[in-house]
């Protein structure tokens, strides 16, 4: 299996918005999504590169697997 890289902020948020997840409000930098049936937003920040700390906890926010995070970015 491949490691989880820093990406540009895009990278992510294409996945996620393909796992359905939608864009809810932006504050500074952070950009926030929601999806229904899940309490919890999730968080990417508009960096030019995201760290792979951030990008794991909003996988875990999500309850996404590793398998499906690289099959979503095999979409990307």
């Amino acid at each position: 299996m491949p490691k989880i890289t820093p990406t540009h902020w895009t990278v992510p948020e294409k996945i996620f918005l393909l796992d359905g997840w939608q864009f809810d409000r932006q504050e500074g930098s952070r950009r926030s999504y929601v999806k229904p049936g899940v309490a919890r937003l999730i968080v990417i920040p508009a960096y030019h590169s995201v760290p792979v700390s951030i990008i794991r906890s909003n996988m875990r926010t999500a309850n996404m697997s590793r398998e499906r995070y690289f099959a979503l970015l095999s979409q990307v």
